[in-house]
């Protein structure tokens, strides 16, 4: 396993994707991650029928995705007492990420401010849909509605007069999760230097818009260029489309220079006869409203072929193209296979999965890939750390204050 961040101390407190999936970067590394959870445990403990998979605790396949290499404590941070014990988890703590949104944060006592004054060393991370500013802050935020659809992807991704694309959850979270984790870790860096610690905020707002900087940009250019969304058939660079193959497939080509690859990939695609034609060059499509005529050319050209041969005839003139795979071909992949990308997970119930790993790999040794623990199966490891004696434990225990595995599993089918 990866010991790169072995000596830190991350305390979460969060739910869902983004800020779990910020936590896991530290666990993978070394660091020593307590995910902090209400009795009811982070909602996605529970979502596996909804994702069409098993609902089984033993082989929760999102939860570990998000929550491998962590360890997992339940308390009641309603009871003073609760909150005693995250307390004292964070006064040797290097890190502290949260979701929770700034009215809940502050009503909690668990604000920046709040904590910097009883820890100032401590790095504060936090990750929300809208930001701890504005009219909006308070607004719930999922990666769909914050992400994707507020932050303009989802509509511009669209073909012109058609209903928007089906969406897949997690990838707005994933993107903005590690984007967290670059910033808490050059906070961290300069606490370790100077002794006081920051906060580090991203939204997934603001991340929905940087990723899309390029065109959002643009778009302030009101008379040149075409306004989103738009139709396949008046693309911007043909050369930047997918194509139907005569299997039915798609090959998604890539081409941005267009005027420097068109003499090479036109007789590839049986039209040498258009090599040297004025008429398509990028500035005279662009200026006589030709993209449609120019498309069906490679769609027709296109349908002549399988994506197989098609992905033999572009991979071996060097021209960039993939075929659009499913995930059922993504997961048997040659070449993800061959960089790590999967983790084979064995699970009590007897299944092998595979697993994805987080796309950061420092050095040579893979990080581990523990399952994400059980609902409040460290509570009690973690509460003697602190120096709670058994006696005390079981007052709190007793108390509601803290729960174990052994506790909720009835519950939840453990």
């Amino acid at each position: 396993m990866n010991r790169t961040l072995e000596g830190i101390k991350v305390i979460e407190l969060s739910t869902f994707i983004a800020v779990p999936a910020c936590a896991r970067f530290f666990a993978d590394n070394g660091a020593d991650v307590i995910k902090v959870e209400a009795r009811g445990g982070d909602a996605v403990r529970w979502n596996g029928v909804s994702e069409g998979r098993s609902g089984s605790p033993y082989e929760n396949t999102t939860f570990d995705l998000e929550n491998a290499n962590k360890r997992g404590v339940v308390l009641n941070l309603k009871d003073p007492a609760g909150k005693e014990i995250l307390f004292k988890l964070l006064k040797d703590a290097d890190i502290f990420l949260t979701n929770w949104r700034p009215q809940a944060l502050e009503k909690a006592g668990l604000t920046y401010e709040a904590l910097h004054e009883q820890f100032p060393k401590l790095v504060y991370g936090t990750l929300t849909g809208y930001g701890d500013k504005g009219p909006d802050k308070d607004l719930p935020g999922y990666d769909f509605t914050a992400f994707w659809a507020r932050g303009g992807i989802m509509d511009s991704l669209r073909q012109k007069d058609e209903w928007p694309v089906n969406l897949i959850p997690g990838m707005g979270d994933h993107i903005s999760g590690l984007l967290l984790a670059s910033g808490v870790m050059a906070a961290l860096y300069n606490a370790q230097r100077t002794g006081k610690g920051e906060r580090v905020c991203i939204n997934l707002l603001h991340t929905s818009i940087w990723d899309q900087a390029i065109m959002v940009q643009a778009a302030q250019y009101t008379t040149m260029g075409q306004q989103y969304p738009i139709s396949r058939r008046t693309a911007d660079n043909p050369f930047n489309c997918a194509y139907k193959t005569a299997d039915g497939r798609f090959m998604q080509i890539s081409m941005p220079p267009f005027d420097v690859f068109y003499p090479k990939f036109m007789p590839l695609i049986g039209r040498e006869d258009l090599v040297g034609n004025t008429r398509y060059t990028m500035d005279n499509i662009t200026q006589n409203k030709l993209h449609s005529e120019f498309i069906d050319i490679l769609t027709e050209a296109f349908e002549k072929k399988t994506v197989a041969e098609w992905d033999e005839i572009l991979t071996a003139n060097d021209i960039p193209h993939s075929v659009l795979q499913s995930w059922e071909e993504v997961l048997e992949d040659k070449q993800a296979i061959a960089n790590d990308v999967y983790y084979e997970m064995h699970y009590p119930t007897g299944n092998t999965v595979k697993l994805v790993r987080q796309p950061v790999f420092i050095g040579d040794d893979l990080p581990d890939y523990k399952m994400a623990p059980m609902l409040g199966e460290h509570s009690e490891e973690v509460l003697k750390e602190l120096g709670y004696s058994d006696e005390d434990m079981a007052k709190l225990h007793e108390a509601g204050v803290y729960n174990t595995w052994d506790d909720l599993k009835a519950k939840h089918g453990g």
